[in-house]
């Protein structure tokens, strides 16, 4: 635990910054390059504490790789040349390192055991364990494979076609990548289409895979080649300083090199209705990941409902726009988000609990939350529950505060953005 107390006097945010690599997309550029056969190169690697953890799990199934600053080489012998482990797989707090692997490592002949922090002992498991035990996977743990640790038993695979009961993009990648090494053609049904770095990737190590009317469908035995990988920044961790340009008196931030993959750029859309000053300048469009430059400056924003199929295209945008949301004129409403009480912790209870101890006037629903602005908000203790995206979201709202704000933990920041408070002390206008 690291206490940190966050305070500002008049602040002002002003310059340019290039937000760190995209965690969803730095976690699989580790596991295709580990996967596929010969020398991945990966440039703009996110060094957050998640994706060195997925980096470690491959190490100890023998892959060897080179971590120079953000660029990454990968060298594997692909799947039939990996090692069993001799230790436990530990993934720390990383969902997506958890989830996926458990896809890749069920169609493997290998046994393997995977467990994680307090936090990840806590998050539900089955929903991927059980559509991967429907293509013949061996998984055993708490509670029926509810809860890690987690045994895997490879075995031959079977494909399947499985309609997603939620839209999550951890689930619909733990049963592509298991499609890799299993028999026959998968076939993934999305009602509601959610992140598809995984469909991207597939494509960009080689394999032949069908994306149409949110339907993914693909021949497994596919082996992928080593590649080049560029990681845009993550508008994960942008939309955070997004926020603070736009509530913050005369702001003007540039952002750089942002990934605005349309399947994740939610936040762009909910800005723009609700009157943010921002500008997006789209670059390199037709890349694997396209980018962009974006400009936001102080804003008069009116509130808005954020629900329905945008949900899954800004999931982990939520705690900051609720942020966003007290600052707004008017009623926002964000529902059809109750994926947020499966993340590191109940987002919408913590995000309400903590809000409400800063003055904001903010209610708890079933599937989300309302919010009613503009509220002035004062300082207080907050508490991050280990969780990376409330700990920035405190951060931010001390910046709106006459009183400092107190934050329990400040370290679970490093998780997804480890130069986070180097980057704000870097905008601030003394």
């Amino acid at each position: 635990m690291s206490e940190k107390t966050i305070q500002f006097d008049q602040p002002q945010l002003k310059g340019t910054i290039t937000v760190p690599g995209d965690k969803s997309i730095s976690h699989r550029s580790v596991m295709f390059g580990s996967i596929a056969k010969g020398t991945t190169t990966v440039e703009g690697f996110l060094l957050g504490e998640d994706c060195l953890s997925t980096i470690d799990c491959f190490r100890k199934l023998g892959v060897k790789i080179d971590v120079n600053g953000t660029n990454v080489v990968i060298e594997s012998p692909g799947m039939d040349g990996w090692a069993e482990p001799k230790e436990v797989l530990y993934t720390g707090n990383s969902g997506t390192t958890t989830r996926l692997m458990l896809g890749i490592l069920g169609g493997t002949k290998l046994h393997t055991i995977m467990t994680g922090d307090a936090s990840i002992g806590k998050r539900p498991m089955r929903r991927v364990a059980d559509p991967l035990r429907l293509m013949g996977a061996q998984i055993a743990g708490r509670e029926n494979g509810q809860y890690t640790p987690l045994a895997i038993q490879g075995t031959d695979l079977q494909a399947i076609d499985y309609t997603m009961p939620v839209a999550s993009a951890q689930v619909k990648s733990a049963i592509l990548l298991a499609g890799l090494r299993a028999q026959g053609t998968t076939i993934v049904r999305e009602s509601e289409v959610s992140r598809d770095h995984t469909e991207r990737m597939l494509r960009q190590f080689g394999a032949i895979i069908d994306v149409t009317d949110g339907v993914v469908s693909f021949e497994g035995g596919q082996q992928l080649t080593g590649t080049h990988v560029n990681v845009p920044g993550d508008i994960s961790s942008a939309a955070f300083f997004l926020v603070a340009g736009a509530i913050t008196k005369g702001s003007e931030i540039i952002l750089k090199n942002v990934g605005v993959n349309e399947t994740r750029a939610g936040i762009i859309e909910v800005l723009e209705k609700m009157g943010a000053a921002m500008r997006v300048g789209i670059e390199n469009e037709q890349a694997a990941e396209p980018t962009a430059t974006i400009t936001i400056s102080t804003s008069d924003l009116q509130a808005t409902t954020i629900e329905g199929n945008i949900i899954p295209r800004l999931i982990d945008e939520i705690p900051i726009l609720a942020l966003l949301a007290t600052q707004a004129t008017g009623t926002t409403v964000i529902k059809d988000a109750e994926e947020l009480k499966v993340k590191e912790t109940d987002r919408i209870t913590a995000v309400v609990t903590e809000l409400k101890k800063l003055g904001a006037n903010i209610e708890a629903t079933d599937d989300g939350m309302i919010i009613n602005g503009p509220t002035k908000l004062h300082g207080g203790a907050l508490k991050s529950y280990g969780d990376h995206r409330i700990g920035m979201m405190a951060a931010v709202a001390a910046l709106v505060t006459d009183d400092p704000v107190t934050l329990d933990d400040a370290a679970c920041i490093a998780v997804s953005y480890p130069t986070f408070f180097e980057h704000l002390e870097t905008l601030l206008q003394r």
